[in-house]
């Protein structure tokens, strides 16, 4: 990307504007891509110019954002990129005054609870709340689904218009299990239904054997956070099912107060 030149930026000015690009676009490579990489494959995958992605990486290695394996000659994220991820959860708000509501709907339900936030086309886990029971799903913080596959993503795509909607995603969309949605207007067919009844449904929409239940935290609008609960098919009877949904939708209002000053 380049930035025009004008009288108060100058060529220098847009050389620092696309080195500071690309350095964001490699450190999310590397969140993005675990493991560690060799420069020709970092190369390959964003298609810098191999002299200067490499004096990039150097700096970067350099300065803790980027760590090299043993030979100097892999790469992957760094420690301190951990850093600025740990305090961007540990200064959010809505983290904050969500915990209290996170911890009861836990006890509540015995069952995972996560608060994600919609973050473009995905989104990404800020806090998660561990099942009681030895069966149950693995989930970080971080981690980053399509918003189209899971309930708290649903939740959040129908606080939108259709015609919203219909511009944030694509026509086809990914399938990561049998059971995705994936066409955009079958989608927002069921947006629809979960405006109506204030919670969505991921029947194992991302993960096979896992119903999840999520309802949108209304501090704002469109809304930009929501609460889920994850449950093991094997585990959900309907009455247990229905326990869930009233847990959930109390979690709501409790969240709705708890927000309501943001």
């Amino acid at each position: 990307m380049t930035t025009p030149t004008s009288p108060t930026t100058g060529a220098g000015a847009g050389a620092q504007v696309k080195s500071a690009v690309r350095t964001v676009e490699l450190l999310e490579y590397f969140a993005g891509h675990t493991g560690m990489h060799s420069l020709a494959e970092v190369q390959e995958q964003t298609g810098y110019p191999k002299s200067s992605l490499y004096m990039l990486l150097r700096t970067l290695v350099e300065l803790g954002w980027v760590e090299t394996d043993a030979t100097g000659t892999r790469y992957g994220i760094g420690v301190r990129a951990l850093l600025v991820g740990t305090s961007y959860i540990d200064g959010d708000e809505v983290v904050a005054a969500a915990r209290p509501t996170l911890d009861r709907l836990a006890d509540d339900t015995s069952e995972t609870i996560h608060l994600a936030r919609l973050d473009g086309t995905n989104v990404v886990y800020l806090a998660t709340r561990q099942s009681q029971h030895s069966l149950r799903p693995f989930t970080r913080i971080g981690r980053r689904l399509p918003a189209h596959s899971t309930s708290h993503g649903k939740a959040l795509l129908a606080t939108y218009s259709d015609e919203q909607v219909r511009r944030l995603l694509p026509a086809e969309l990914e399938p990561l299990t049998e059971h995705t949605h994936t066409d955009r207007e079958m989608l927002i067919e069921e947006l629809r239904e979960i405006r109506e009844r204030g919670y969505a449904v991921d029947r194992e929409e991302n993960t096979l054997g896992l119903r999840c239940f999520g309802t949108a935290i209304p501090y704002r609008t469109p809304a930009r956070d929501a609460v889920s609960v994850s449950v093991p098919i094997a585990r959900l009877t309907p009455g247990r099912e229905q326990m869930i949904r009233d847990a959930l939708l109390d979690a709501r209002e409790r969240l709705t107060l708890a927000t309501r000053h943001l």
